[in-house]
C-alpha cells in the first residue's frame, strides 16, 4: 500500500486530484479534478470518442441527470439497486454485507451469536437493503412535487430515446446510441482514493442488435475495449483481467457481462463491464410507457425487440488506472552528474495531460525569456499541449516536469540565440538532442503520434 499512498500523493500535490470541500472538512466520496486531473480526463474522453465514432452508426446524445420515479420503475433500479447495509450500533460506522464477508476490514470476531465491528467491537445490525440512488423533488414545493433520482447510470436516457434516434437518424441494426456523462451512486463505504465515489462520469454505448447476433457482437465489444486500453491508452497489458461475472454477480437486468479489470495497488478491480442487457430494458419501457419502442426490419418485414451490448466505463478509474500504470521510480544525474532519486509518471506520450514543457536557461536572461516565450507561441498554435516555467532552476524544472508525465522539455539556451536550435530532453530516458526551432512542431507530432 505504499506505493498507492504515493500515488495519492503526487496526485493532491500536483494538482490531478483534490478532496472535495476539504476547507470544511470534507464530504466522504466527492473529489475534485485540478488542472492535469482536467487535462487527463478530457483526453480519456477525446480517445474513447474518436475509437468509437471510427464505427460507422454510432449516435452521440446527451440526456438530464434527474430522471422521474417512474423511469426508475421501469428500468428495475427503485427494486434492485441496492447494496446490503450493515451498522454499528456503537460507532454508527456503516458498511457493506459483502465487504465485512470479504473480509476486507479484517476477520470479524463473533461474541454471543453476534458479529463485532472491526473497527470498535461494538454490535453490528442485522443487513438490510440500502438503495443507492440519490433521491431528489422537482417542483418548488416538495408536497406537492414529483419524486424524482439522480441518475445511476447514463443508460436509461438512452434507452428513452431509442424511438427518436430511430426516427431522426433512420438507424439500422446493428446500431450504438453513446453518451458521456454524470451518474450518482450514494456509496455506503465510499473507498480506495477515486476508485469509490459518489458522483462520477460515465462513457457508455448501448449497441443495438439482432437478438440472434448477441454473443457475436458481445463478443466484438470485450476485444475492441481491451485493445483499446492497450493500444491507446497504453496500459500495460500484464496489467489488465478480463474478469467473467458469476450469476450471482450479474445485474438485474445482464444475461452475460465481462469486466475489465485493473490490477491496482489495494487489489484488481473493475474499470469498465461489457454487459449484454438483451431486450430487458426496450421491453420494461414499452410497458410502463405504453410507447412502441419496436424496430421494423424491412427486409424480413417484421417488428423485433433488439438486444443490447453496453460497454460502460468510468472515466475516475481509468484515470486512475493510468496514474498507477505510470508511476515509477528511478535515478536520474543531478545538475553536478550524481545520480539522484526521481518520481516519474511514464504516460504514453499521447495521453499525458501536459505534452512539452518550454523552459529558458536563465530565468534573468532577457533575450532567453523573449526566445523561449516566442518557441512556446509557436507550439501553443498548434494541438499540443505545452506550459512554460522559468521557476527555479533547470533540474527542478525537469523534475517537476517528470513528475506530472511531461514526455518532453525544450530549453532555449545562449547556443539558441546563435543558430535558432534548442535542446529536447526526453523524460523517459534523460537525453537531450539538438533540433532546429523550424521542425520543432513536426518532431513533436512524430514523438507524440498526432
Amino acid at each position: 500500500m505504499e506505493k498507492l499512498e504515493k500515488i495519492i500523493n503526487l496526485a493532491e500535490r500536483r494538482g490531478f486530484v483534490f478532496k472535495s470541500y476539504e476547507i470544511y472538512g470534507g464530504v466522504g466520496g466527492f473529489y475534485d479534478f485540478g488542472p492535469l486531473g482536467v487535462l487527463l480526463k478530457n483526453k480519456i474522453k477525446e480517445l474513447w470518442l474518436k475509437d468509437i465514432l471510427n464505427m460507422p452508426n454510432i449516435y452521440l446524445i446527451e440526456t438530464p441527470i434527474i430522471g422521474p420515479r417512474v423511469l426508475y420503475e421501469a428500468s428495475g433500479h427503485i427494486e434492485n439497486f441496492y447494496d446490503r447495509l450493515v451498522e454499528c450500533k456503537s460507532c454508527h460506522k456503516r458498511f457493506r454485507e459483502d465487504h465485512l464477508l470479504k473480509g476486507e476490514y479484517g476477520e470479524i470476531e463473533i461474541k454471543d451469536n453476534k458479529a463485532l465491528c472491526p473497527l470498535c467491537k461494538g454490535e453490528l445490525t442485522e443487513a438490510r437493503n440500502f438503495n443507492l440512488m440519490f433521491k431528489t423533488f422537482v417542483g418548488p414545493v416538495e408536497e406537492l412535487a414529483s419524486e424524482s433520482y439522480l441518475r445511476p447510470e447514463t443508460a436509461q436516457g438512452i434507452f428513452v430515446n431509442f424511438k427518436n434516434i430511430l426516427n431522426s437518424m433512420r438507424a439500422k441494426l446493428p446500431f450504438g446510441i453513446a453518451q458521456i456523462g454524470k451518474s450518482f451512486r450514494n456509496e455506503i463505504t465510499p473507498k480506495n482514493f477515486i476508485f469509490r465515489i459518489r458522483e462520477f462520469e460515465q462513457m457508455e454505448i448501448e449497441f443495438f442488435v439482432r437478438p440472434e447476433e448477441d454473443e457475436i457482437w458481445f463478443n466484438f465489444w470485450v476485444e475492441k475495449r481491451f485493445k483499446w486500453y492497450t493500444d491507446i491508452l497504453g496500459i500495460k497489458k500484464e496489467n489488465l483481467v478480463k474478469h467473467i461475472q458469476s450469476e450471482d454477480e450479474l445485474a438485474h437486468y445482464a444475461k452475460k457481462a465481462i469486466d475489465i479489470y485493473y490490477r491496482f495497488p489495494f487489489k484488481e478491480d473493475e474499470i469498465e463491464g461489457i454487459a449484454n442487457r438483451t431486450d430487458y430494458d426496450l421491453k420494461r419501457h414499452m410497458e410502463f410507457s405504453k410507447e412502441d419502442l419496436t424496430y421494423f426490419d424491412e427486409k424480413t418485414k417484421t417488428k423485433l425487440i433488439p438486444y443490447v451490448i453496453e460497454p460502460s466505463a468510468g472515466v475516475e478509474r481509468i484515470l486512475f488506472a493510468l496514474l498507477c500504470d505510470a508511476y515509477d521510480e528511478d535515478e536520474v544525474p543531478n545538475e553536478k552528474g550524481k545520480l539522484e532519486k526521481r518520481t516519474v509518471l511514464r504516460f504514453k506520450p499521447a495521453i499525458a495531460p501536459v505534452q512539452v514543457a518550454v523552459f529558458p536557461l536563465l530565468s534573468n536572461r532577457k533575450p532567453l525569456i523573449e526566445k523561449a516565450k516566442e518557441v512556446f507561441g509557436i507550439i501553443n498554435n498548434s494541438s499540443i499541449i505545452v506550459i512554460y516555467d522559468e521557476t527555479g532552476s533547470i533540474g527542478k524544472r525537469y523534475r517537476r516536469q517528470d513528475e506530472i508525465g511531461t514526455p518532453f522539455c525544450i530549453t532555449i539556451d545562449f547556443q539558441t540565440l546563435e543558430d535558432n536550435t534548442v535542446t529536447v530532453r526526453d523524460r523517459d530516458t534523460t537525453k537531450q538532442e539538438r533540433i532546429s526551432i523550424n521542425e520543432i512542431l513536426d518532431y513533436l507530432k512524430d514523438k507524440l503520434k498526432i
